[in-house]
């Protein structure tokens, strides 16, 4: 390799920051000695001296690196390394002793020290460059450290998250329900947006599909909060009519400000007789796809649940025909741009979407992602909000 392209641009350089020593010595004559080889190498630094491990206690704040003697009155060998170790907290420690004995070097450093120096075998230069490699191997184990306790709990929350999503709760096979998730919550995989499939009896199926305000932690917890009560109340077997007026009362008292809402879109599906019963607590419409048409669900809406509590009006579908699919979803899929000025999707342009030949080719267990996939094509990145989606089909789908 070239001299050239050793060269490190003088932009790159860092001065050498000033180091704050604390030197654990009890013999005056080697105190000073480590004073002179710091100031022969011409290094920066603050020099504080403890003649005990009891004295060292206090005056750890701040200091980078500790240069520890083995053999001071209250601590002696590995032990009192140990001792040390226990309290130098952030700090840097490197033995300085007169023993040059290589297997209590190997056993200090397996304890955790960051160097083993023999008092007479070291200079000036040495000596500050094995400071200020210690400070920066303590440094990157730091660093190291905390990155894998980050990766522990990162993993750990997506093991919590991934276990909260629903597992659909039917035996039929007269539909297929195809489900999608995706939180818009910075590395989270659970959102505010909920949903959830509950069959009743042999032909009954309850679906939700909900959105809590706001994309933090705190609503991503509400969310499942709210899909589990509602899974209680549909299997407690609470009438129809009055389930989403309990589920607001959940969220009124769970919830962590007054302004906290949540729209929700309620389907009852009576399979026997091919209809649904459809309620919309402020949230968009089901779109019917049948007859290779794609049409929003004319039901009629209240208002969201957490405002002024009010029952939520219910709208009777009918599904006639064997072929034919429901999709539900939040309005994270239909808010993103569509590359018109700041025109918006909307439920129009998802169902013009839906209506593209090319949807049309898509297999219907792949259709939620593929329209993640085209909305975000229109709005030029990905989607902002959490996107949740239930499709539920009969037949052919469409």
């Amino acid at each position: 390799m070239s001299e050239r392209a050793l060269t490190v641009p003088p932009a790159a350089l860092k001065a050498p920051e000033r180091l704050r020593i604390l030197l654990v010595e009890d013999d005056e004559g080697d105190a000073f000695l480590v004073k002179e080889l710091l100031a022969e190498a011409g290094a920066l630094f603050d020099l504080r001296v403890a003649t005990s491990l009891r004295e060292a206690r206090p005056m750890m704040r701040g200091v980078q690196c500790v240069l520890l003697d083995l053999g001071l009155p209250d601590a002696e060998g590995i032990d009192g390394l140990r001792k040390l170790l226990a309290v130098a907290g952030s700090a840097a420690v490197c033995v300085l002793t007169g023993r040059s004995d290589e297997h209590l070097g190997v056993a200090a450093v397996a304890e955790g020290a960051q160097d083993y120096l023999v008092k007479g075998q070291v200079d000036g230069v040495l000596l500050v460059r094995a400071l200020r490699y210690a400070v920066e191997r303590k440094r990157a184990d730091e660093n190291t450290q905390r990155l894998r306790e980050v990766e522990l709990r990162q993993a750990e929350s997506a093991r919590l998250e991934r276990g909260l999503l629903p597992q659909p709760l039917m035996q039929t096979t007269e539909v297929a329900v195809h489900t999608f998730y995706r939180s818009g919550r910075a590395m989270g995989l659970l959102g505010g947006d909920f949903f959830d499939v509950v069959q009743v009896g042999p032909d009954r199926l309850h679906v939700i599909v909900g959105d809590v305000c706001g994309h933090s932690v705190d609503e991503a917890a509400l969310g499942v909060e709210l899909r589990v009560a509602w899974r209680a109340l549909v299997l407690g077997g609470v009438p129809e009519d009055q389930i989403l007026g309990a589920l607001e009362q959940v969220l009124m008292s769970e919830r962590r400000a007054r302004e906290v809402f949540a729209t929700v879109a309620s389907v009852v599906l009576d399979l026997s007789a091919n209809r649904a019963t459809v309620r919309l607590a402020g949230h968009p419409p089901p779109v019917l796809l049948k007859d290779g048409r794609a049409e929003p669900v004319a039901a009629r809406r209240g208002i969201v649940l957490g405002v002024k509590p009010t029952p939520t009006p219910a709208t009777d579908v009918e599904l006639s025909g064997d072929d034919w699919s429901l999709l539900m979803y939040t309005d994270g899929l239909i808010e993103g741009h569509t590359g018109v000025g700041n025109e918006r999707l909307d439920v129009d342009g998802l169902c013009g979407v839906l209506a593209e030949p090319a949807a049309i080719q898509v297999p219907l267990a792949a259709l939620p992602a593929w329209l993640v996939g085209r909305a975000e094509q229109g709005n030029g990145g990905p989607l902002a909000d959490d996107v949740a989606m239930l499709l539920i089909s009969r037949g052919g789908g469409r």
